[in-house]
């Protein structure tokens, strides 16, 4: 038979409650009733105890009033004597009885028998003593005897009264003994209750811990963009009916991802053709193939070209973006060398490098690389670009590569106004321009960087901003030497 799930959170909650609490329930009521019991034999044996005394005391002076009247009646022969007599034998016979039957140790039966034994012949002898027909003498001789037989019996009955107080102190050991064994199984039960709740405790948030560590990814894929796992959520019925509204919001934003994309393609496509046109119409006016044209013609000639460029750069990354959210984009990879591939990036950059009068230091290694070299080409050529656009005129550009290890480290310095630690976080985000003044003319749409982490990433790379030592910023990137080759789409 299956653990029948609960169909709430709060049922869970509750159910993991009560298995907490009933166990310390349990625990609490034991313990209240072994120390009620424990306070009621306390309380009973000190009043036996209490009585014992009392009992006691009320025997040793019922004895000495035996004896007491015995010898006035002796003396005196007052008739009344012998009601006082009877009254005072009445009161130490119940007095015996009771503190007998406080005790059930053999020695005090036997001190108790013989109390009872001289205070009977006491008795016999006083009643023989007033009987008529007793002369005197006799009378005054039988009754001496037995007062006489009489005085041992107050040590007996200080005996018996130690008897009865040394089985009472049995009795109060008995029960601290009793009370230590009662604290020791309590101490053993609650050692050991306290082990049983932690387990139950974390088996209820092992339970609860999934579907919540669930809803906190699923979450945080949403945050991040990543769309592509189906959103599950195990549990109750409150939090499965929580992962159910993830995953239509998931699909939502799938959709509307895809809308985003094929505008971006339908609008790149669209703008192509009409740049290349521009771009054509340019480079003609720039090699004077429609005539010689004068300075400021020659220069607002270069000028169309260096932005048709820019703007061809612009939605290459655009259709770069496109196709890898629709995962169509996969690494044909080759072998190269590095420094062949920055050559040519550089190459591309030279006339605005120039223009801006930039001075650009190359270091690179002579490595080879086994990677995608368009996209690598693509991801050299953002970052070259995104320093020079905030480079001003006049100011400094380092690119670098070199090995490490198993891998390439390739690194972009400008000496620009730098990368405020608070927009890092968001720099590679699509679409996301930050607060940083470019010094160009045209503004960036944040699509380049985004494809720099996007490919660093399907070549199992990273890339990294950091503040550059002599001010600005500086980009490095790490990739693996050696890329594997998946014929599969780069995800």
């Amino acid at each position: 038979m299956g653990w029948i799930r609960p169909k709430s959170l709060r049922g869970l909650l509750l159910i993991g409650f009560g298995l907490v609490a009933i166990p310390l329930l349990v625990a609490i009521l034991n313990a209240t009733e072994e120390m009620r019991r424990i306070s009621g034999a306390s309380s009973a044996l000190v009043t036996e105890s209490v009585a014992a005394v009392d009992t006691g005391d009320a025997l040793a002076s019922a004895a000495d009033e035996l004896k007491r009247t015995a010898g006035l009646y002796q003396a005196l022969h007052e008739p009344d004597m012998h009601e006082a007599f009877i009254d005072a034998h009445a009161r130490f016979v119940a007095a015996l009885d009771a503190l007998t039957r406080r005790s059930k140790a053999p020695a005090a039966r036997a001190l108790a028998q013989r109390i009872d034994a001289d205070a009977a012949r006491l008795d016999a002898a006083f009643n023989a003593a007033t009987q008529d027909g007793v002369r005197p003498r006799d009378a005054d001789q039988m009754l001496a005897t037995a007062i006489q037989s009489y005085a041992s019996t107050d040590d007996a009955i200080r005996d018996l009264k130690e008897a009865v107080s040394r089985e009472t102190n049995a009795k109060l050991e008995a029960l601290e003994a009793s009370t230590a064994r009662t604290e020791s199984r309590l101490t053993i039960e609650i050692a050991a209750l306290v082990p049983i709740t932690a387990l139950i405790i974390f088996v209820f948030l092992s339970v609860l811990a999934r579907p919540l560590r669930q809803v906190d990814r699923a979450i945080g894929d949403l945050g991040r963009g990543a769309l592509s796992q189906p959103i599950e959520v195990d549990g109750p019925d409150d939090l499965r009916r929580l992962g159910y509204q993830l995953e239509w919001l998931r699909e939502r934003l799938l959709e509307l991802a895809e809308e985003r994309n094929r505008f971006l393609r339908h609008m790149s496509h669209e703008l192509k053709t009409p740049l290349a046109n521009i771009r054509e119409g340019s480079d003609l006016l720039v090699d004077g193939a429609v005539g010689s044209l004068t300075a400021d013609q020659h220069e607002i000639s270069i000028i169309l070209r260096d932005n048709s460029v820019k703007l061809q750069r612009i939605i290459e990354n655009l259709l770069s973006f496109s196709a890898w959210q629709a995962r169509a984009a996969t690494l044909e990879i080759e072998r190269f060398g590095l420094r062949d591939l920055i050559a040519v990036v550089v190459e591309a950059h030279r006339l605005t490098l120039v223009a801006h009068r930039i001075h650009l230091d190359v270091t690179v290694e002579a490595l080879d690389i086994e990677a995608d070299r368009i996209k690598l080409q693509l991801v050299l050529d953002n970052l070259l670009s995104n320093a020079v656009k905030f480079t001003p005129d006049g100011g400094r550009i380092g690119l670098a590569a070199r090995r490490e290890g198993a891998e390439v480290v390739i690194e972009v310095r400008d000496s620009g106004p730098g990368v405020p630690p608070e927009e890092r976080s968001r720099l590679f985000d699509p679409f996301y321009t930050g607060t940083t003044i470019s010094s160009g003319k045209l503004k960036g749409t944040g699509i380049g960087l985004s494809v720099v982490r996007e490919f660093t990433a399907a070549h199992d790379g990273g890339v990294e901003v950091h503040d550059n030592p002599g001010g600005g910023a500086l980009f490095r990137v790490r990739l693996p030497l050696a890329t594997a080759k998946t014929p599969e789409a780069v995800a």
